[in-house]
């Protein structure tokens, strides 16, 4: 059964990779970078400054930190655990690819998904009842993840595998924040 979803995982990378076409490598090779969405972390920090209290909106930034650093340790255990080889250094495949990117390390899971889907889902969590459009940021994390593919460093099982581990990572983070920070926040209201 894993042989077949692994041979299944490999033949859809390469069908995916390929797809790839010259005239878009410059837009998902600056899209799988981090620097180019700094404008939306920026927005989102000012969100939280606008829609809520001060203090709020710090321990709600540092509970995003957190958890950032909770996916990126996570992430980086279970790739050298799990010791998968990126398709752009598996000797089997990386002659039929499109490779614009390549890292050493490990592909499982992909930690760009892991990270990004974290980021958003959490934000989401917090924001959701303030802005409607707030859904809308799940752009960056799905061009973000998508990229991998393009760029031939991630097989889609790594994606979709790293994106439930993010999301599940921010649901869970999100309950914590609700039972360890927000009573002692309202608490700290009334002294």
């Amino acid at each position: 059964m894993l042989d077949k979803i692994l041979q299944w995982d490999r033949e859809a990378f390469v069908y995916l990779n390929s797809l790839g076409i010259e005239q878009y490598d410059l837009f998902w090779s600056t899209v799988t970078k981090f620097p180019p969405w700094i404008p939306l972390f920026i927005l989102i920090i000012s969100l939280f400054f606008i829609k809520f209290k001060k203090r709020e909106a710090l321990f709600m930034i540092l509970t995003l930190l957190i958890m950032v650093i909770f996916v990126g340790t996570l992430t980086d255990l279970t790739k050298n655990v799990v010791a998968r080889l990126r398709p752009n250094n598996d000797e089997e495949i990386n002659t039929l690819i499109r490779i614009l990117r390549s890292p050493s390390g490990f592909s499982f899971f992909s930690g760009h998904a892991s990270s990004s889907f974290s980021v958003i889902t959490l934000v989401v969590l917090f924001l959701r009842h303030r802005f409607k459009w707030v859904y809308l940021f799940y752009i960056w994390p799905f061009l973000f993840a998508m990229s991998r593919v393009y760029v031939g460093v991630h097989f889609p099982i790594d994606i979709i595998i790293g994106a439930l581990v993010g999301v599940f990572s921010a649901w869970m983070f999100y309950k914590l924040y609700g039972l360890l920070i927000l009573p002692y926040l309202k608490s700290s209201h009334h002294v």
